[in-house]
């Protein structure tokens, strides 16, 4: 299946499992990988997927094989199989989960701000949140939707030309610190978020920072 480990859900357990996921499907297509290269594909720390191989080789998930030039060989295992096969049915389900729920808090978004009049909106992060919103404008009265890639720190990002109505939170990587920095540059007026990121409101945002406004936040 060769994904990367999900940022999507950010549960520890559902982590845990996407990453075991990916891990057993990289050595399932190549039993040469090795923890370097699985580390880069995964996007995780070395001494991380150290830790995995321990235990998915503990719980009898993968079995290990000396090889020439001093590296190693991974196996499943047949137990191995079957829970991979779990695993990416369980991961297929939360999928389907994420983007129904996505879908229906979306939905109600974009009728919120329609009734409210804005017609050029931004959305802050690309990604499956961004494009569900942008299938879903497809039939809206919007005049512009428009995608700005804010995935990472978003204090290092090209504020310029990002002139809209209203601004709404996309992201998943890193949602509330682009909430922050969206809430400090635009104003909590014309600053959305779909339910489904579970971010606060402005103001019991504030409270829990312990501060007046965004930008000292």
């Amino acid at each position: 299946m060769g994904m990367r480990a999900s940022k999507l859900y950010p549960q520890k357990d559902t982590e845990r499992e996407d990453i075991t996921l990916s891990l057993l499907s990289l050595i399932e297509t190549d039993s040469s990988v090795t923890q370097r290269s699985i580390a880069n594909q995964l996007g995780i720390a070395l001494g991380l997927v150290n830790t995995y191989l321990k235990r998915c080789t503990r719980k009898g998930l993968i079995k290990v094989k000396q090889a020439p030039t001093r590296r190693y060989a991974y196996y499943l295992t047949p137990k191995g199989f079957v829970e991979k096969s779990h695993l990416t049915a369980q991961y297929l389900r939360s999928s389907f989960t994420f983007m129904r729920r996505a879908q229906s808090d979306c939905e109600q978004l974009l009728s919120e701000l329609s009734l409210e009049g804005a017609k050029r909106v931004i959305l802050l992060g690309d990604g499956d949140l961004a494009n569900v919103i942008l299938l879903l404008a497809r039939n809206s009265n919007f005049s512009s939707v428009e995608v700005a890639s804010w995935n990472s720190d978003p204090s290092s990002q090209d504020l310029s030309g990002l002139d809209a109505d209203v601004y709404v939170v996309t992201c998943l990587e890193s949602p509330l610190a682009v909430y922050k920095a969206a809430l400090s540059k635009f104003g909590p007026a014309r600053v959305k978020a779909p339910s489904i990121l579970r971010l606060l409101d402005p103001e019991d945002l504030l409270r829990e920072l312990g501060t007046k406004d965004f930008a000292r936040s």
